[in-house]
């Protein structure tokens, strides 16, 4: 009766529910005896009585889903909510398309220093960064004189 009006106090002390107030098991003739708010406070000075951690929800399954996601499991039609358009960064794509054709553009220079030649590095460049070219195959054959310029 004395343990469960100390809880009360405790609670409300630690502005807390009676459930996450923890007692130190081997000091509970301390927490028996204490009378006033005043002991009590004491009592939560000196740690013998505690607010318990809040039980926030569990990661666990989250965490196993988001190590299936990486695999490439779980992503199928059923699982999408937006068009393509919102589920891919716009800006990201371009980057990574622009980078390719730049990175290939360069070893091109190095490698057949002739035939990158005839239509200019720089204008190759700026025709890269224009958007020109859909992506690396059309730049070789641009490049090699198979299509257009």
């Amino acid at each position: 009766m004395r343990e469960e009006r100390v809880r009360k106090i405790a609670a409300e002390l630690l502005n807390c529910g009676n459930d996450r107030v923890w007692f130190d098991p081997e000091q509970q003739e301390k927490v028996k005896s204490a009378m006033t708010k005043e002991d009590i406070r004491a009592l939560i000075k000196e740690k013998v009585i505690k607010k318990r951690k809040q039980n926030f929800q569990s990661r666990g399954r989250a965490r196993i889903l988001r190590e299936k996601r990486k695999k490439g499991r779980k992503r199928g039609k059923g699982k999408r909510k937006g068009t393509k358009k919102a589920r891919s960064e716009k800006k990201e794509s371009w980057m990574k398309n622009v980078r390719s054709q730049r990175k290939l553009l360069k070893q091109m220079k190095k490698e057949k220093p002739k035939a990158v030649e005839k239509l200019g590095y720089r204008r190759l460049y700026r025709m890269v960064k224009g958007g020109y070219f859909k992506g690396k195959k059309y730049l070789k054959a641009a490049v090699e004189g198979k299509k257009g310029k």
